[in-house]
């Protein structure tokens, strides 16, 4: 039992069985577990990288051969701070950029290697953070300095960007085929025109086939089926996209009870709203329109309704 200055009882902070590292135990722990994580994605670096074979702890206890410090590092369970901080690294770099996550981690882990001999120098952390930020302004310069852009030749600027994808494709699962992934990529990124919103690039993946099937086009892909008897092709088409519910067997009030005296009484009310959603797809026809998609499931009465209407409607499109 701890007891304060005045005679009292401390108030305890940590939890049972918890314990408590400063200084240069604190500090020599935190280079440890960032170095042993390094040292271990160094290995998958490189044209002569080796896989790691993962196996899980779990259930069914699954096998996984990766070379992908992303992959790796996910599959890692960590409890050192400062390893935790590499993983971050490397999922940081994965989602901005997709590639890089192993070289970031080692480059991290070789300045903690040499971070940790100037501390064991007695030289201030703060001192060592302000020289590696210098060097950093300092290599960015230089780097400025040699780099060589093809922007106004299209044939050598294609050249520069296909080798960068080649690049990085070569320590993925698409080695083999990277050359048409490669001109594949290019190709959706030339379509941007610049714009660093890689949203407008959409991905279906569809199960089945070989990767050299994959291919890509132009326009927007909707991997939905089309409304029985509609257009199943159209050209200059006039799209409205919308949420709106297209049903007609429901009370849209929560809780709501309907109680009526005679099963004619029932028929009424689904004449009613067969009156009312066929009022609602006259109102969308009206807007020259010659294709519907839909967010929410589109029924069969409103589905015929756009058919004898030529009309194609599409339901269920996720917003997406």
């Amino acid at each position: 039992m701890a007891l304060a200055a005045g005679g009292g009882v401390a108030p305890q902070i940590l939890q049972d069985g918890a314990t408590e590292e400063k200084g240069e135990t604190a500090r020599l722990a935190s280079f440890v577990g960032a170095l042993a994580i390094s040292d271990m994605l160094k290995t998958t670096l490189g044209p002569k990288g080796m896989d790691k074979i993962l196996q899980s702890v779990g259930r069914g206890e699954d096998v996984t051969v990766t070379n992908d410090g992303a992959t790796i590092l996910k599959s890692l369970y960590i409890d050192n701070p400062a390893a935790k901080v590499l993983v971050d690294i490397s999922k940081v770099q994965d989602d901005e950029v997709g590639d890089g996550t192993t070289s970031v981690v080692v480059l991290a882990g070789e300045l903690l290697k040499e971070a940790e001999q100037l501390v064991n120098r007695n030289v201030h952390p703060m001192t060592i953070i302000a020289g590696i930020r210098d060097a950093c302004a300092c290599a960015l310069k230089t780097l400025e300095g040699c780099a060589v852009s093809h922007e106004d030749d299209e044939a050598a600027f294609r050249r520069d960007l296909l080798n960068i994808a080649r690049t990085t494709l070569s320590s993925k699962i698409l080695q083999q085929d990277k050359d048409h992934f490669a001109g594949m990529a290019v190709d959706a990124i030339v379509r941007l025109k610049g714009s660093p919103n890689l949203e407008s690039i959409h991905m279906l993946k569809k199960t089945g086939g070989t990767l050299q099937e994959s291919f890509i086009d132009d326009g927007f892909i909707l991997d939905k089926k089309i409304g029985v008897g509609q257009p199943q092709r159209l050209e200059n088409a006039k799209i409205l996209v919308a949420n709106t519910a297209m049903d007609t067997d429901k009370v849209k009030i929560y809780g709501a009870r309907v109680r009526v005296n005679s099963l004619s009484k029932v028929g009424d009310i689904e004449k009613a709203e067969r009156e009312k959603m066929r009022e609602k797809c006259q109102k969308i026809i009206d807007h020259g329109i010659n294709c519907f998609i839909n967010r929410q499931l589109i029924y069969n009465f409103p589905e015929e309704i756009f058919a004898d209407n030529g009309v194609m409607a599409i339901e269920h499109a996720d917003f997406d």
